[in-house]
């Protein structure tokens, strides 16, 4: 329990949101203006440098230093947000120990000549003219199947990364198409963690949201598949001719065989069997190792003088495979455990900012303001979508995004008589799919740390994650299928 009195604590599915009635809209704000206006310069002005490499991770902490001043003149306690910031990373653990894992992944999947065998047999099936709108269909089926957007990227991301950047597409383009599909099944899937937790926090079930979603859903994902389709039409690839010559330095480089589809296939028949993400992977490292022993010998005995050590730098430090193409140099190298750093420290830091935030009562404060203003039905679904956007910039962390709106909004749609589907698909087509779009949320570091693309590389490609709370208000300003409560009470009939 909290020792300030003008603290309250409302838990929900074990998400607790503290409100501070002494906190103002405004004091709430200052910490967001600095912070924004901070990571702007840097970003914009700076080019990612302003404090050195780690700047942004930097910036963030001054911005959650910024929230605890305000937090001290509003009578919060140092321990009061101490117990939020440690709450805030008991939340990204696993994710951070996933991310360790997917660099192991990677470092190892190279060696193993698993990545160069799907950029191989990829070169072979996929063509330019279809690659983008395929990868979009492909991420998806993935997606849905295993209901985890991170484990489509870490798994076929990867390689269709790889085949796309030896075909000569844009890479920013490629990672917009990924992302785009693992969103779509991430939204979709009864086996997300989001798909369940919308529904429980607007108080409708799992399938009754479901069903509700492809209203906006399906159109959304078929103009980005379009798109995608009209983009690639434009673009002037460079690997078109030089396939064959690719080709030919992977095999001269790796002992390419079918039988390396194992280790991925093994990987994704274990999610799909509802496997813990950390076992699967685990396992997928551990297959990896054992496969480059047996198919790439001569790989490991070139990367160092002994082929366990080459394996052991695989999976933690940078490993690079040398041939005689410059693209592909730049294709065959990882950065192991060691290259997941930089991804790991900056969501280690938006959490202790998301956390002193919420510990302050600022989180709560804002969306309440944004809820006094939504005066009419368009106003309210608008004020949701910004609400979950907000949240995914100033919390960093894409459940809070849903949590929080969930909980302030519930009453506003029952008392505008608007089923909780209505919510439950709102806080899906703005709080899961932004998430990505924003550099310092877990989604938008893990994302650009596993694909190698940064945010501001893939923002404009990922259409379907912009593109759908744009949907979500079209159909809510033209009144188009926004479900009504249905009474539970016979009419009384009057005696007179």
């Amino acid at each position: 329990m909290q020792e300030n009195n003008n603290l309250t604590e409302v838990e929900i599915d074990d998400e607790i949101i503290i409100e501070n009635k002494e906190l103002s809209l405004w004091e709430s704000l200052i910490p967001v203006i600095i912070l924004m206006a901070m990571l702007s310069y840097n970003i914009f002005f700076a080019g990612g440098e302003l404090l050195g490499e780690y700047s942004n991770q930097y910036i963030l902490l001054m911005g959650g230093l910024v929230s605890a001043i305000v937090g001290f003149f509003n009578k919060v306690t140092l321990k009061t947000m101490f117990v939020e910031v440690v709450e805030n990373l008991k939340s990204v653990l696993v994710p951070i120990m996933i991310l360790f894992l997917v660099g192991a992944l990677a470092g190892t999947w190279l060696v193993s000549g698993v990545i160069p065998a799907m950029v191989y047999y990829g070169l072979k099936v996929l063509s330019a003219s279809i690659f983008l709108p395929a990868s979009v269909v492909i991420a998806a089926i993935i997606s849905v199947a295993t209901g985890s957007s991170w484990t489509t990227s870490a798994t076929v991301g990867i390689a269709l990364v790889g085949i796309g950047t030896a075909l000569g597409i844009p890479t920013g383009m490629i990672a917009g198409a990924v992302i785009s599909g693992a969103y779509f099944g991430d939204k979709m899937s009864p086996l997300s963690d989001t798909t369940n937790l919308a529904p429980a926090m607007a108080g409708t079930d799992l399938f009754t949201h479901i069903r509700y979603m492809t209203i906006t859903t399906v159109p959304t994902i078929l103009i980005t598949i379009i798109i995608f389709s009209i983009l690639s039409t434009t673009i002037d690839t460079s690997g078109n001719a030089d396939v064959s010559g690719l080709l030919t330095t992977i095999e001269k480089t790796f002992n390419i065989t079918p039988y390396l589809f194992v280790v991925p296939l093994v990987v994704i028949a274990l999610i799909l069997f509802k496997t813990k993400p950390l076992i699967a992977l685990g396992i997928g490292v551990i297959l990896a190792a054992v496969f480059a022993f047996i198919f790439q010998p001569e790989i490991l005995s070139t990367l160092s003088s002994s082929n366990l050590k080459s394996i052991i730098n695989a999976i933690f430090v940078d490993t690079e495979i040398a041939t005689d193409n410059e693209k592909l140099n730049e294709l065959f190298s990882a950065g192991g455990m060691k290259g997941m750093l930089w991804t790991i420290f900056l969501i280690i830091c938006a959490m202790v900012f998301g956390g002193i935030m919420d510990g302050i009562g600022a989180l709560a404060r804002i969306t309440s303001a944004l809820l006094k203003i939504a005066t009419s039905v368009f106003g309210l679904f608008f004020s949701t979508v910004m609400s979950c956007i907000g949240l995914n910039a100033i919390a960093s962390d894409q459940y809070l995004a849903i949590v929080i709106p969930g909980k302030m909004f519930k009453k506003a749609f029952e008392d505008r008589e608007l089923a909780p589907e209505n919510l439950s698909r709102t806080l899906e087509d703005s709080g899961t799919v932004t998430s990505v779009l924003v550099p310092w949320n877990t989604c938008g570091a893990y994302q650009s740390g596993v694909l190698g693309v940064g945010v501001g590389e893939y923002f404009i490609y990922a259409i379907f994650n912009w593109l759908s709370p744009i949907m979500t208000l079209i159909f809510a300003g033209f009144g188009i299928k926004i479900k009504k409560l249905i009474s539970e009470k016979e009419p009384v009939i009057s005696a007179e």
